[in-house]
């Protein structure tokens, strides 16, 4: 078994946990070692150790696996960006469960795809990304990397979705679109025409509110 730590104590982190414990229900694959947070926890989380603020991965001496368990897109890059240490490695965590094309689904690294996902074919799907519980995604579809999906997102077919886009729960993309990099899509919105770069859209029709 692999030792594994998850970056995130928060919600999402304790999901996380949930998650590795369906993996490793199916076959021992990971030991969870325990949560890394900037905030200070007293007590175990969930019967986890919290093992320190995230300075403390620079000082692991042995081969250790990490989890990016944070939602924010603009926070994961910059935590992953501060982690230099060479023992560190970053696994695709997959529930059991998810139904993954066998043709041309390409994953990068430290990927979260949670339970009920669906990923058809000829899917690009870069690193960090999360796609939270039962999102869809449709065939030649591309995802850049820090991008993160809460539950329930549709994604249809021919999209392509720039570096750290934030999609809100609920929130359906309609086919052959882009989303520009660092916008937020609102939740419960539907997207049906491209959208810019660093904007926050909402609404049926999703449309930008402000720029950022």
């Amino acid at each position: 078994m692999k030792d594994i730590a998850i970056v995130g104590a928060g919600g999402f982190g304790r999901e996380v946990k949930m998650l590795i414990d369906q993996i490793n229900s199916v076959k021992s694959v990971f030991n969870i070692a325990g949560f890394y947070d900037d905030k200070e926890y007293s007590a175990d989380i969930n019967g986890v150790p919290y093992l320190g603020d995230l300075s403390k991965i620079e000082q692991i001496d042995r081969p250790l696996d990490i989890v990016i368990a944070i939602g924010d897109p603009t926070i994961k890059k910059r935590v992953v960006s501060a982690i230099s240490n060479p023992n560190i490695s970053f696994p695709n965590l997959i529930h059991p469960g998810v139904l993954i094309g066998k043709d041309a689904v390409a994953l990068g690294r430290g990927n979260v795809i949670c339970a009920g996902n669906i990923l058809t074919v000829n899917i690009a799907v870069g690193d960090f990304v999360i796609l939270n519980l039962a999102c869809t995604v449709g065939h030649d579809t591309e995802i850049n990397d820090y991008c993160s999906f809460m539950p329930g997102v549709n994604i249809s077919g021919e999209v392509k979705i720039e570096e750290s886009v934030y999609v809100g729960t609920g929130a359906k993309i309609i086919n052959q679109l882009t989303i520009g990099e660092g916008t937020i899509v609102g939740a419960g919105a539907v997207v049906s025409k491209s959208l810019p770069s660093c904007c926050t859209a909402v609404g049926i029709p999703a449309k930008p509110i402000k720029f950022h």
